[in-house]
């Protein structure tokens, strides 16, 4: 009895050689390529800087956009230590810390009531709110040093932190998020016998970490780097800041000829803390972000 064989379609070519191999990846080359050389043109200022501040005024002078300091010193932050820089750094410091407290507290405060709470003119309150952030900073400052003159506060030291204490993008920022969190748990909270702020501080604010935690990285960041505000509100060097004090080096006698290194070493100083902060609080906004929270 004949066996009859069983007859296949032959496998089609590139089945047959195995899955396709993949060529040179020239898009990807070519696009890390491009983060690459935007990278450096984006750190060679901060390198510069860094750079600058242990250099001597000649070699700064001669040498501006060299890297490597021929010779090194560091003079350049032993004649800072010797000017009102520490007295500008204890201030700034002030004022970051009692700003950033006060706009976390405050902007969490009035984003609630804007999301939660029902009141006449709420929506023209929201309205106005948007319309502050749309209005220039540099419009409002003669407006401000008028109202800080009236009510006797200029040149004083709540004059540098008190107008800043709260601002319509941290309010913004709050409603946002607290309107995304889901209305069953404070209803549930409410039933358990929960006011509106024992809701607020005890309920909803724990789960806002994300939003308050991005709020205190703008707010540090935002008052250690102003500069407007401060002009328009004092005038003594006792009230000086990081911001202004820096400034007045290059306008000042340390600012006339070449003394380039201690400028850059003061505003290499003045950089720090603000990059700590952001550095801690990124992390904690990650894993913030990354945990979540309850949202309708």
């Amino acid at each position: 009895m004949a066996t009859q064989t069983e007859t296949r379609p032959p496998a089609p070519a590139d089945q047959a050689a195995g899955p396709p191999k993949d060529g040179f990846p020239i898009g990807k080359v070519l696009g890390y390529f491009t983060l690459i050389v935007f990278a450096i043109i984006y750190i060679y200022p901060f390198l510069i800087q860094i750079a600058t501040s242990v250099k001597t005024n000649e070699d700064a002078t001669q040498n501006p956009l060299s890297i490597l300091p021929n010779p090194y010193t560091t003079s350049a932050f032993d004649r800072l230590l010797e000017t009102d820089f520490p007295l500008w750094f204890f201030n700034s410091a002030t004022v970051a810390i009692l700003v950033t407290a006060g706009r976390v507290f405050f902007d969490s405060l009035a984003g609630y009531a804007l999301a939660r709470i029902k009141f006449r003119g709420r929506a023209a309150l929201f309205t106005g709110l948007l319309a502050v952030m749309a209005v220039p900073g540099v419009v409002l400052l003669i407006p401000k040093f008028l109202v800080l003159n009236q009510l006797g506060m200029y040149d004083t030291h709540p004059a540098l932190w008190l107008p800043l204490i709260a601002d319509a993008a941290g309010v913004f920022i709050m409603k946002q998020f607290f309107e995304s969190v889901n209305p069953s748990i404070e209803e549930a909270a409410r039933i358990d016998g929960a006011g509106t702020f024992r809701i607020f501080w005890s309920v909803v604010l724990p789960m806002a970490r994300p939003a308050l935690i991005t709020l205190t990285i703008l707010s540090f960041q935002g008052s250690w780097n102003e500069l407007s505000h401060f002009i328009v509100a004092t005038q003594s060097t006792e009230l000086y800041t990081l911001t202004k004090g820096v400034a007045s080096l290059t306008s000042g006698q340390l600012g006339s000829g070449n003394q380039f290194p201690i400028t850059m070493g003061a505003a290499l100083l003045m950089t720090i803390p603000v990059a700590i902060v952001f550095i801690i609080f990124q992390k904690r906004f990650v894993a913030g972000a990354n945990e979540g929270g309850v949202k309708g």
